[in-house]
């Protein structure tokens, strides 16, 4: 058995900063044009993302459409909501 001592320092994980999403729901209410709106002036998406996200949202029930700190995603969540549009914030899964 070796005596090498190993210095196993806490290694610092390059996802940490975007270990959380902010996904958007679909509902029977809001119509794809109000959606798009928000999208551009809440997280600050080009129209075609908007478009493309409200899309996923309409077919697949859901659509993740920011990642980052939650810090910085819970005022979104908040604006989003407020517009009477369903959005969480999840974990994301390594």
């Amino acid at each position: 058995m070796s005596n090498t001592k190993y210095n196993l320092e806490e290694e610092t994980d390059v996802l940490d900063a975007t270990r959380f999403k902010l996904v958007l729901w679909n509902d029977d209410v809001n119509t794809f044009d109000w959606v798009i709106q928000t999208l551009c002036e809440v997280c600050k998406l080009e129209e075609v993302q908007a478009e493309q996200c409200s899309l996923i949202i309409h077919n697949r029930g859901k659509c993740a459409v920011k990642s980052g700190e939650y810090e910085t995603l819970k005022p979104m969540c908040s604006s989003i909501t407020d517009r009477g549009i369903s959005a969480t914030i999840e974990e994301m899964v390594h």
